[in-house]
């Protein structure tokens, strides 16, 4: 059974920090591709970050650039997400993906909700 559970999300100030987690389990982690989306009330889900299965090739949107950083640990079956410099803009939940090819991706998390705001 293919699971992918996110975790490390939660209300921040501007200007403040979060990693958010996502631990897999239920397919061989190594060899997939890894993501992360996000979908703010009223918008689209978009592409935040990603990265291929050996890790060599990363993706960021433009919004994120320079403030957000993904990152996978195999032997953990996780990929994370790293968030500085955080904007009220980036609120939204975010969701963490896994598929065999980048940027198709087959398996999704549930989520979980970032807040940032004073």
């Amino acid at each position: 059974q293919v699971q992918l559970v996110e975790s490390g999300g939660g209300l921040v100030q501007p200007g403040g920090s979060l990693r958010l987690s996502c631990a897999a389990s239920g397919f061989t982690f190594s060899s997939y591709a890894v993501t992360w989306y996000r979908q703010a009330p009223g918008k689209e889900r978009g592409l935040v970050a990603d990265m291929t299965s050996t890790g060599s090739t990363t993706g960021y949107a433009n919004s994120v650039k320079g403030r957000f950083t993904i990152s996978r640990d195999n032997a953990k079956n996780t990929v994370y997400l790293q968030m500085n410099s955080l904007k009220p803009e980036d609120t939204a939940m975010y969701y963490c993906g896994a598929g065999r090819v980048w940027r198709k991706y087959d398996y999704w998390g549930q989520g979980t909700q970032v807040t940032v705001s004073s």
